[in-house]
C-alpha cells in the first residue's frame, strides 16, 4: 500500500539540461534535486577528472546516483566478449572516481549481438561479479530499440536467470510505454531487485522509436503517455530508490538550465503524489471562472484602452481606495486598469507595454490552492495593501504573470467592496457579456511544455489536443488547458499558442512584447449576434470579414441564406461540432499587442473556433499593413 511517510530521493540526468557539466550540476542543486545521473558524453567533454566532478557535486550537496550508459555489452561473440569485460573494468575505475556505485547497462543494439538470453545472463553475471569485488552494482535496462531485448520483462528474465546480487533491473517509463508494453507486471518484481527508475513522458507521435526518444521526450505530465500507471506499478513492487528524469529533448537543451530543472522537480513532486506516495499534495483547487483580468497601463494607455472598452459596453465602475487603479465592468466581466507606480503592474508595463499583467481565478479554497502551489515550487506574491483592503494571495506563472486566487467561499462581501469605491450602477438592458470564456496566451517557441505542466500540476487543468493554425506568415501551434468544470460554463479555459516564425501573429506578439503574455481575451455572451450588432453601432472595432469566407461557409455547413446573411451583416464567424454551434467576432489589436473576442457557445460546443483563426489572422495582418477595410465588404 502507498506510504505517505516515505519521500523518494529525486534525481535528474545531466543530459536533460543545457550548459556545461558544472552548470548542469549547479542548476540541479539550486532547484533542489538530491542527485544526478552523470551522462557519459557530459563527462567526456568536461575539462577535468571524474574526481573533480565528484568534488563539485559534493560541494553542491548532490549525490551522483548512477553513471550511464554502458552500451553493447552482453551476448557478443568471441573475442569481443572478453574485450567487453575489460571495457567494464575501465568504467568501474571511472565510477569509483565519481563516487557512484551503480552503472546502467542498456540492452545491446549491435547486429552482431547473439539472440541467446542464457549467454546474455552469463555475461551480465560475469560483469556483476567483477563489480561486486569493487563494491559496485550493475543495472540492466531494456532499450525500446534493443536488438533482441526491448521489453522490461525480457530484461528481468535475464537478470533473474543471472541470479547475481550485484545485478539488478533498471526500468524507464519511455522505453516501456513507447512500445505500448504493459508495466503492470513490474509490481511483482521484488523491489530490491529494481536498482533504478527513470521517468519520461512524450507526445504521441508516429515515427521510429529511436528518433522519438532522442528528440521528443518531456517531463511527466507534459506528454500523453500513461506515466502514472507505470509509476504506480513500479512503486507497488516495494522499490524505494531514487526517482530520476532522463529526458532527451532538443528544446530543453536550448532552454536555461534552471528553468528546465524547476519544471523537472515540479514534475517529480507531482508524479510522486499522483501515485499516492510522498508527503502528498493538497487537492487542486476547483476553479469557477475568471474573477478579473488586470491590465498594466500608463496614463495615456489607460485612456486609450478605456475608450476601446467603452465601445464594447464597459463602464467605469469604481476606483481603488489607495492606488491608481480603475475598475471597468460589463455584465459579468471585471477588468482592472492598473497605473500605480512602483508596483508589479508598473514593472510589467516597463517590460511589455500595455498588457495583461494578472489574472484572478475564482477558487473554492485559496489557502489550499496556495499550499499546493508552494509544494510544487511556485513563487508566491503578496501585493502591498492599504488599511481594510483584502489580502489576495497570488503566484507567478512561468512567464511572470500574476495569478490571483480569489476565494469564493465567503459571499458576504466581495473584494470590490473591500478595495474599491464603487460608483452607482447605471441601468443597462440587454445584450450583455456574461463572463470571460477564455484567455489565450502567446508563448516563446519551446515553452509550451513548461506552461502545460504548470497549469496541469498546480490547478489540475486538462490539456486538450494540439491544433496547427495557418497564419499568412507561418504556422501556429495551439493547445488549450481547461479546468475540469469548464463545460458547465463556470470554469477556466486557457489556449496556449507558439510559433517558430517571428512574423506570425504569435511570433510578432512575443518579439514585440519581450516574451510570453495574454494575446487575446474572449468574452462570453448569451446572444453574440445582438451584442455585436449593438456594439458595432457604438463604434466597436470588430474585424471586417471577407465575403469569400461566407461563400465557403455555405459549402461547409447546412446554413440557409437568411442565417448566412445574418452572420455576414455582423461580421460573425461560425463553427460547428456535432450539434454544438459557435458564433464569434474579433476586434482589431490594441497597440498591436492584444485583442478581444465575443463568443457564444450553443448546445455544448467545446472548442475555440480554431478553424476560423486563419481568417482572423489574415484580416489583422492586412489591416496592420494598411489595407482598406472596404476590401472586405460588399
Amino acid at each position: 500500500m502507498p506510504s505517505s511517510a516515505f519521500t523518494f530521493k529525486k534525481s535528474i540526468a545531466t543530459v536533460s539540461l543545457s550548459g556545461t557539466l558544472p552548470e548542469k550540476l549547479e542548476a540541479a542543486a539550486a532547484i533542489g534535486f538530491d542527485g544526478v545521473e552523470i551522462f557519459e558524453n557530459d563527462l567526456l567533454t568536461f575539462d577535468g577528472s571524474p574526481a573533480d566532478v565528484r568534488r563539485i557535486a559534493e560541494g553542491l550537496g548532490l549525490e551522483i546516483a548512477i553513471f550511464q550508459p554502458f552500451r553493447d555489452f552482453e551476448a557478443m561473440p568471441d573475442p569481443i566478449r572478453a574485450r567487453n569485460l575489460d571495457r567494464a573494468e575501465r568504467k568501474f575505475d571511472v565510477m569509483q572516481e565519481l563516487g557512484t556505485d551503480l552503472v546502467l547497462v542498456c540492452s545491446n543494439v549491435q547486429p552482431a549481438a547473439i539472440d541467446d538470453p542464457a549467454r546474455a545472463a552469463a555475461d551480465l553475471a560475469g560483469m556483476a561479479e567483477r563489480a561486486q569485488l569493487r563494491g559496485l552494482r550493475v543495472g540492466y535496462e531494456a532499450l525500446a530499440w534493443g536488438r533482441h531485448v526491448n521489453r522490461w520483462r525480457q530484461a528481468w528474465d535475464i537478470v533473474r536467470q543471472a541470479g547475481h546480487p550485484a545485478l539488478g533491473l533498471i526500468v524507464d517509463s519511455f522505453h516501456t510505454l513507447a512500445l505500448g508494453d504493459d508495466p503492470s507486471g513490474i509490481a511483482d518484481v521484488p523491489g530490491n531487485r529494481i536498482f533504478f527508475v527513470q521517468l519520461a513522458d512524450a507526445p504521441k507521435l508516429s515515427m521510429d522509436v529511436l528518433s522519438w526518444s532522442r528528440h521528443f521526450r518531456n517531463f511527466p505530465g507534459q506528454g500523453q503517455l500513461p506515466v502514472r500507471h507505470f509509476l504506480e506499478s513500479v512503486l507497488a513492487s516495494g522499490y524505494r530508490g531514487p526517482l530520476s528524469l532522463e529526458i532527451f529533448n532538443d528544446e530543453f537543451r536550448a532552454a536555461p538550465a534552471r528553468l528546465t530543472a524547476l519544471d523537472g522537480l515540479r514534475s517529480l513532486i507531482h508524479a510522486e503524489a499522483d501515485a499516492g506516495y510522498g508527503p502528498g499534495l493538497p487537492a487542486p483547487p476547483l476553479c469557477h471562472g475568471v474573477e478579473f483580468l488586470e491590465f498594466a497601463v500608463d496614463a495615456a494607455a489607460r485612456e486609450q484602452l478605456a475608450g476601446l472598452l467603452g465601445t464594447l459596453g464597459f463602464r467605469h465602475a469604481g476606483r481603488h481606495r489607495s492606488k491608481d487603479v480603475d475598475l471597468y465592468r460589463q455584465g459579468g466581466v471585471n477588468l482592472v486598469l492598473n497605473s500605480e507606480e512602483d508596483s508589479a503592474a508598473s514593472e510589467h508595463f516597463q517590460m511589455h507595454g500595455p498588457s495583461v499583467c494578472a489574472m484572478a481565478f475564482k477558487v473554492d479554497d485559496a489557502a489550499r490552492a496556495t499550499a499546493r502551489a508552494e509544494a510544487l515550487r511556485c513563487v508566491l506574491w503578496r501585493e502591498r495593501i492599504g488599511d481594510g483592503e483584502r489580502s489576495i494571495p497570488a503566484l507567478r506563472a512561468p512567464d511572470g504573470t500574476l495569478i490571483y486566487l480569489v476565494d469564493d467561499k465567503d459571499a458576504r462581501r466581495s473584494i470590490w467592496e473591500d478595495d474599491f469605491t464603487l460608483f452607482p450602477e447605471e441601468p443597462s438592458g440587454p445584450p450583455i457579456l456574461t463572463g470571460i470564456d477564455h484567455v489565450a496566451q502567446a508563448l516563446p517557441f519551446g515553452r509550451m511544455d513548461s506552461f502545460v505542466l504548470f497549469y496541469r500540476a498546480v490547478f489540475g487543468f486538462v490539456p486538450e489536443s494540439l491544433w496547427e493554425l495557418p497564419d499568412p506568415y507561418g504556422l501556429i501551434r495551439s493547445r488549450a488547458l481547461v479546468s475540469p468544470d469548464a463545460e458547465t460554463g463556470h470554469g477556466v479555459r486557457l489556449p496556449l499558442n507558439i510559433s517558430e516564425s517571428r512574423r506570425t501573429a504569435t511570433g510578432r506578439f512575443v518579439s514585440a512584447t519581450s516574451g510570453a503574455g495574454v494575446h487575446h481575451v474572449a468574452f462570453s455572451a448569451d446572444d453574440a449576434a445582438a451584442l455585436v450588432e449593438d456594439r458595432l453601432a457604438a463604434g466597436a472595432p470588430f474585424l471586417p470579414i471577407p465575403a469569400n469566407y461566407y461563400d465557403d461557409l455555405a459549402v461547409r455547413h447546412p446554413l440557409d441564406d437568411a442565417a448566412l446573411e445574418a452572420l455576414k451583416r455582423r461580421d460573425l464567424l461560425y463553427d460547428r461540432e456535432g450539434e454544438g454551434e459557435f458564433l464569434h467576432a474579433y476586434t482589431d489589436s490594441f497597440a498591436d499587442r492584444f485583442f478581444f473576442e465575443v463568443v457564444e457557445r450553443r448546445r455544448g460546443y467545446r472548442q475555440f473556433g480554431a478553424v476560423n483563426a486563419s481568417v482572423r489572422m489574415a484580416v489583422q495582418a492586412q489591416l496592420r499593413e494598411g489595407a482598406r477595410p472596404e476590401l472586405y465588404l460588399d
